[in-house]
């Protein structure tokens, strides 16, 4: 055989055997789809992108917060869902469909009879919390069900198992949209006092605290989540436009609005959430511009105190409280091009200062020097991450002296502040 008869055979072996070892672009493994952008209200949904991106090459402390993230989500599996329709009696207005609430520091003064029932006249006890109010009312089962939507709807985003989506599925529908179960898009009969009012404007709160949560789960199951159908989508639609409507001209919502505490602040969240999330972008982005002289200037002083929450005896939660209207209302601002954060009042008010008065006590460096009732350092441990996140230089350097919330610190998976002391403790 020549050489070039040799040569010819070597190249035809070579390329049989190339051929065998290597993959062809067929044989590639396809590449993982990225997961959609969710049109979150409060969490930035390009964020969560990247972070689920991330989680799906392996970052392994990732993993680990998903990890403390869906075994929250397996202990919802079990329980729930919740309705309205639950409760003993009905609200004042006679509809098992109203939610109803009871003030927590309102105590009878008497004590129960056949002709006084109730034990009235209530009296005022701040910061005291009538074990009372967590049954027979609505108020143990919002909480569950925006917690459960919040919690099942992220470990469905990040981990694609669609038990997650399901349930979560299953808790919106039937607290908002079946017919059966379903709750009126008011707040008409929230924390009622007995024998006094059947319902107060101060009550908006219930719903302030937690369902900007609801909403961005929302948009989370948007993005494709199993058996979140296209009639679901369009029946929260309508729950959440009716809702706003009713928060915008109640009397109850317009003297919500007005309120100049942490109210207020909590209404502006609010609104401005579900302005955003149901297409109003200018309701959303006037109600955060005008937060800054409306909200930001009287309520932080020139140090960084928030001299109204420091009045209560639980000035730590009131005022960590507070910062979690103020730092999710400027979280909304970011969806609308309003950056809170930047605001400096006549006096050099800001939510920077807000934060930084809480980081001696935040850190441990400081006993705090205010009335507490039940003191958590982990209370503000959301919002020096969002300080830190918004170039806050002694922010960040607190953030590796924080307490970790009991539920583990999952801001890396969820990096909007949430209220993380019991929403039952605030009114």
């Amino acid at each position: 055989m020549s050489a070039r008869a040799r040569l010819n055979v070597l190249l035809v072996a070579l390329a049989a055997f190339t051929a065998g070892a290597l993959p062809t672009a067929s044989a590639q493994p396809a590449p993982h789809p990225a997961p959609r952008v969710a049109h979150t209200a409060v969490l930035d949904g390009f964020r969560l992108q990247q972070t689920k991106l991330r989680l799906d090459r392996g970052d392994p402390r990732l993993r680990r917060s998903v990890a403390v993230l869906t075994d929250r989500a397996d202990r919802w599996l079990g329980q729930g869902p919740w309705t309205v329709v639950d409760k003993p009696r009905p609200a004042p207005g006679g509809d098992v469909h109203d939610y109803l609430s009871q003030a927590p520091y309102w105590w009878p003064s008497q004590s129960p009879t056949t002709d006084n029932p109730w034990g009235c006249p209530y009296v005022q006890r701040d910061g005291e919390r009538n074990p009372e109010v967590d049954s027979g009312t609505d108020r143990q089962d919002v909480e569950k069900t925006f917690d459960a939507a919040y919690d099942l709807s992220l470990a469905w985003y990040y981990t694609g198992k669609k038990r997650y989506a399901e349930k979560a599925g299953q808790v919106l529908r039937t607290w908002f949209l079946d017919p059966a179960t379903r709750m009126n898009p008011n707040l008409d009969h929230a924390q009622f006092i007995p024998c006094k009012f059947d319902g107060r404007a101060i009550g908006i709160i219930d719903f302030s605290q937690s369902f900007t949560s609801v909403l961005d789960a929302l948009a989370l199951l948007d993005t494709g989540a199993p058996g979140w159908t296209r009639t679901d989508r369009t029946g929260m639609a309508k729950w959440n436009s009716d809702f706003l409507g009713w928060l915008r001209n109640s009397d109850f919502g317009k003297e919500e609005g007005a309120a100049t505490n942490n109210h207020g602040v909590f209404f502006d969240m609010q609104l401005a959430g579900l302005a955003y999330a149901t297409g109003d972008r200018e309701l959303a982005r006037r109600t955060v511009l005008d937060a800054r002289s409306r909200r930001i200037a009287p309520q932080v002083a020139s140090d960084g105190s928030q001299p109204q929450e420091l009045t209560r005896t639980r000035s730590w939660h009131y005022s960590t409280f507070s910062l979690v209207a103020h730092t999710r209302l400027a979280a909304i601002g970011r969806h609308v091009g309003v950056n809170l954060w930047t605001y400096r009042g006549p006096d050099g008010q800001s939510l920077f200062k807000a934060v930084d008065y809480l980081l001696p006590a935040a850190t441990a460096s400081a006993a705090w020097p205010h009335p507490e009732l039940e003191f958590h350092r982990y209370a503000a441990t959301d919002i020096v991450h969002a300080a830190a996140d918004a170039g806050d230089t002694r922010a960040r350097k607190a953030v590796a002296l924080l307490e970790e919330p009991p539920g583990g610190d999952l801001w890396s998976l969820r990096p909007a502040p949430e209220q993380l002391d019991s929403i039952a403790q605030s009114g």
